[in-house]
């Protein structure tokens, strides 16, 4: 694959989560979260981006989110837990998408917010159709998702080199 091809990145937010007594890291979903993790998947199926990678934080609502969404796709794409995206700062996210081998075109990031919003804005320099004014008027509810696309390799991103392509979140 050529790095001058774009590259598409989804972020995902995880569904919504229940409160039980547990620690943070061990929250499941909630029963809307686990029909909105589903609806989700639908969705981003119908977006058509085929999923070469997922990198899915450790914590046990967004492997739950991640588990019911990829059922909705046509391709299972190969997944990789990663303890790194638990509360990270975006750019503790983009360190660890910069990882990411050239030979994967398009990957989805499944984790929390205010990391996922907050690399969504960092990333996008630009915005297609009304992506940008519906992220901004909705913020990132649980389970919705961007998508970005960039070109180069994925050591090049960084902030403002990518064009947010899309946004879907629930009651959208």
């Amino acid at each position: 694959m050529s790095v001058a091809e774009p590259r598409r990145i989804v972020l995902f937010r995880h569904a919504k989560a229940d409160w039980p007594q547990v620690n943070d890291h061990e929250r499941p979903l909630a029963d809307r979260g686990r029909k909105d993790a589903a609806v989700a998947g639908r969705k981003l199926a119908d977006t058509g981006v085929p999923l070469d990678l997922a990198l899915c934080s450790t914590a046990v609502r967004t492997r739950e989110t991640w588990k019911l969404a990829v059922h909705e796709l046509p391709e299972r794409p190969k997944t990789v837990y990663e303890e790194r995206i638990y509360e990270a700062s975006p750019g503790e996210l983009i360190a660890v998408l910069n990882e990411t081998p050239d030979d994967v075109r398009n990957a989805i990031l499944i984790g929390h917010n205010p990391g996922v919003q907050g690399l969504t804005e960092v990333l996008s320099g630009a915005a297609e159709g009304d992506a940008r004014e519906r992220l901004t008027r909705r913020g990132f509810p649980a389970a919705a998702f961007a998508v970005v696309s960039f070109e180069g390799s994925w050591k090049t991103l960084e902030p403002g080199v990518a064009t947010l392509v899309d946004y879907w979140a629930p009651s959208e």
